[in-house]
C-alpha cells in the first residue's frame, strides 16, 4: 500500500501519469486524488505499467486498487494519451447502468480518475474453468442476460459484449458484474442481449465451454429467437431467448 504522499516518487508517479509522466501533470492528479478522498493506492495484479503490477491496462486507462475511508475501491486512471479529455462521460454511463442495478457502484469521478466499487473475483472464463454445477452456471448466465435486458430497456448500449472475456467479473459470492463502460453510449441502438448471447452461446471458446457445462445448445433456435428479439424488443421475446439458451 502506497500512501498519497509517496505517489510523487518513482515508479508510482509514472503509473499515475501513464505513459508520459510530468511534474505538472502529477501535481494536478495528486490534487484530484485528494478531492476524491483517496488515502492510498495498492499496486497489484496481472498486468504491468512501467514494471509496476496493476489490475488492468487499456487504451483509455490503467486500473489500480485505491483505499477510501478504509475500504478498497477500483480506481481507473486516465492515460495521458487517451482519446478523451476526461472520465466524466464514462462516469455518466456507469451511473445510468447503476440506475438499473448493473455494474460496479460509481463512487466518484474527476477529470483524470474514475472511482468504483472494487469487485474481488474472477473473470467469467476463469470462473467457468472451475467446473461449476449446471444449476449454478445456469443461474449466473441468466443473471447476466437479465442485466443485459435491463440495459437494453434503459437505452444504454455497453458496446463490447459480443466479445466480453474481460467484461464480466464474478465476485466471491458468485454474483456477476458487467464492467467497463468506457465505450458505452445512449446514442446508438442497444444490443446488449444479442451481443452477450453471441459471446456466451454462439461462437468462441467461452460459448463452447458454456455448451459443455449446460449439456449442448441449439444454435439455430438461439439465432432465431435473437432475430425476433432484435426486431421487437419485448419481455416475451426475451423470455424466448432465455429458453432457447437453456436458461
Amino acid at each position: 500500500m502506497i500512501n498519497l504522499e509517496k505517489l510523487s516518487e518513482e515508479p508510482y508517479a509514472s503509473v499515475i501519469c501513464y505513459p508520459r509522466p510530468s511534474k505538472a501533470e502529477l501535481k494536478v492528479r495528486l490534487k484530484e486524488l485528494q478531492g476524491l478522498r483517496v488515502k492510498a493506492l495498492e499496486f497489484s495484479g496481472e498486468k504491468q505499467a512501467f514494471n509496476v503490477p496493476v489490475l488492468g491496462k487499456g487504451c483509455v486507462g490503467v486500473v489500480v486498487i485505491a483505499y477510501i475511508d478504509g475500504e478498497k475501491a477500483a480506481l481507473k486512471v486516465r492515460r495521458v494519451d487517451a482519446d478523451r479529455s476526461g472520465m466524466q462521460q464514462e462516469a455518466e454511463m456507469l451511473k445510468k447502468a447503476n440506475s438499473v442495478g448493473v455494474g460496479p457502484r460509481l463512487l466518484g469521478v474527476s477529470k483524470n480518475f474514475l472511482l468504483m466499487q472494487f469487485i474481488d473475483g474472477d473473470l467469467l472464463p476463469k470462473w467457468l474453468e472451475k467446473r461449476r454445477g449446471k444449476a449454478e452456471v445456469r443461474k449466473v448466465l441468466r443473471d447476466v442476460l437479465e442485466q443485459c435486458w435491463r440495459l437494453d430497456e434503459a437505452g444504454l448500449d455497453h458496446g463490447e459484449l459480443s466479445h466480453a472475456p474481460k467484461h464480466i467479473i464474478l465476485d466471491q459470492k458468485d454474483e456477476p458484474f458487467i464492467v467497463d463502460f468506457e465505450t458505452a453510449s445512449v446514442n446508438r441502438k442497444p444490443s446488449n442481449v444479442t451481443g452477450i448471447c453471441q459471446f456466451l452461446f454462439i461462437s468462441g471458446a467461452v460459448a463452447d465451454e458454456v455448451a459443455v457445462e449446460l449439456g449442448g445448445k441449439d444454435e439455430k433456435a438461439i439465432i432465431d429467437t435473437l432475430r425476433n428479439y432484435k426486431n421487437c424488443r419485448t419481455r416475451e421475446n426475451f423470455g424466448d431467448v432465455l429458453r432457447a439458451c437453456g436458461l
